[in-house]
């Protein structure tokens, strides 16, 4: 499963834990790049995605098969879950205007886990 490769898109996302109905604009909107590092499990070291928030909603920012299904509360909580196949990883963390942390697990050909950063673009 791409090594987890989709390990977490979840970087950056949200409470509800999965995309909802459309909301008003948020101060997170907007083009986000995440960083995913792995600290335990087979997985790669790290990756570089870009997601997209608009209306609070997470979404992937690229191509590839991936669901991204998220969401970013008011107060900058976020919880994702991004799939691939089978596989999924779970993202939980806070966002503050133009950056944002957490940690994320995956499941998929076994568990890895880690931190995820992300930069407002």
């Amino acid at each position: 499963m791409r090594r987890y490769g989709f390990a977490l898109l979840v970087a950056a996302t949200a409470a509800a834990g999965s995309a909802s109905v459309a909301s008003a604009a948020t101060p997170y909107d907007g083009r986000w790049s995440v960083v995913i590092q792995t600290l335990r499990g087979n997985c790669d070291s790290s990756y570089r995605y870009g997601l997209m928030i608009m209306n609070g909603n997470v979404t992937y920012d690229g191509s590839g098969g991936f669901d991204v299904r998220g969401r970013v509360a008011g107060s900058g909580a976020v919880h994702v879950r991004v799939s691939y196949g089978s596989s999924y990883a779970d993202g939980t963390g806070r966002l503050a205007r133009a950056s944002g942390s957490g940690n994320w697990k995956g499941v998929g050909n076994g568990v890895c886990s880690g931190r995820w950063f992300a930069e407002k673009r």
